[in-house]
């Protein structure tokens, strides 16, 4: 359960600077709001309606700067590939996204945690120095995976200045980098997908037309023999087993 709390704790730590308050137990602060009764700067309703919508952010954090958004990708190209329309439901597949996620991302968010959050309730860092010791685990994570050229895209619209290391690279920039070569490698990792199951589909295409079998369509002969495809290659694990392998490499 502890593990559970520090991984949510973690993520939020990400939408804002916010997140890195001070909790001290003589002004209780949650995301940087006064949150007792008698509160200095705005009134309690206000500071729950602030809270609620920096929480409404979290969805866009796993969706976007998480291995969330290439484990979808990819298994919406396999679906198509395998031609089974709904099946497995978006529900299965986001569900199965979701638990590889937190899976890969748990050892971050821990980092997260213990850098940047428990010194800060222990009154040892401020505010920001707590949010910077916390972002960088998350800098180290989202750098592996995001390409120097998209890297350079980002200083150059952003007009910033090229860092010396890329270490002293921004979120601003970080962010958005890796969003892009996830597209980019989830596309690429799609288009291999596909290609096996094309090959099937252009051979029972062209043996249905040589005998005359125009009024069937091709895909409802191709799809039983993709599906058996799939399932002697053991293509469940081999997919989501090199998916997982990626982002531990």
């Amino acid at each position: 359960m502890r593990r559970a709390a520090s991984l949510i704790v973690g993520l939020a730590a990400l939408v804002s600077p916010l997140a890195a308050a001070d909790a001290s137990a003589g002004n209780p602060n949650l995301f940087g709001i006064n949150m007792s009764k008698s509160g200095d700067s705005l009134s309690v309703p206000l500071q729950i309606v602030l809270l609620l919508t920096i929480l409404t952010l979290l969805p866009a954090v796993v969706m976007t700067i998480t291995p969330f958004l290439r484990i979808t990708i990819v298994l919406h190209f396999l679906r198509q590939a395998l031609g089974t329309q709904s099946t497995p439901s978006n529900q299965v597949l986001l569900g199965l996204a979701l638990f590889l996620t937190i899976l890969i991302i748990h050892p971050v968010a821990m980092d997260m945690y213990h850098q940047g959050w428990e010194p800060l309730q222990r009154n040892e860092l401020s505010a920001s120095e707590a949010f910077d010791a916390a972002a960088k685990p998350l800098k180290a994570f989202l750098i592996r995976f995001a390409r120097e050229k998209d890297v350079q895209l980002f200083l150059e619209v952003s007009h910033a200045r090229v860092p010396r290391t890329p270490d002293d690279l921004s979120l601003r920039v970080i962010i958005p980098a890796y969003i892009l070569s996830e597209l980019k490698a989830g596309f690429q990792i799609g288009a291999v997908l596909f290609l096996p199951f094309l090959i099937i589909d252009l051979v029972v295409a062209s043996v249905t037309l040589s005998i005359g079998m125009i009024q069937l369509p091709p895909i409802m002969i191709s799809a039983p023999f993709k599906i058996l495809l799939f399932v002697l290659a053991d293509g469940w694990n081999l997919v989501l087993g090199s998916l997982m392998k990626g982002f531990y490499a």
